[in-house]
């Protein structure tokens, strides 16, 4: 693989990876499917990176449950989804006054429950 290449990756890693943080604390931007392809593409351009990040005291535990388990339980995916629209609840409700940003995270939480709930594997 060309160095060229794998900074390609690493860039894109992190780009996911800011957008996985982002996810945490922005109601309807889903964190763990850009966690797990900021793994997936760490894997493939450094060790280093992946190594940092899958050890990573917070987000490292959402790749490895997902990767152990392949997938998530029935039991977390409810927990991630009730949580999801807790949040976009209040944020349009309460704090989201301009329309088309909160018509933008309705469609986000709606994308995001479609994932965890049909895309991500449900596990025992």
């Amino acid at each position: 693989m060309s160095y060229f290449y794998k900074i390609i990756l690493i860039i894109l890693g992190t780009l996911f990876l800011g957008l996985g943080i982002l996810g945490i604390f922005i109601p309807g931007l889903p964190t763990t499917p850009f966690l797990l392809l900021t793994a997936a593409l760490y894997l493939r351009s450094s060790d280093r990176l992946y190594k940092k990040l899958i050890s990573n005291k917070i987000i490292g535990k959402y790749i490895k449950n997902y990767v152990q388990k392949r997938g998530m339980t029935i039991r977390i995916k409810v927990h991630a989804i009730g949580i999801m629209w807790l949040m976009i609840s209040i944020s349009t409700i309460f704090l989201i006054e301009i329309i088309w940003v909160k018509i933008l995270v309705l469609t986000l939480g709606i994308i995001g429950t479609i994932v965890m709930g049909f895309v991500v594997k449900t596990v025992r």
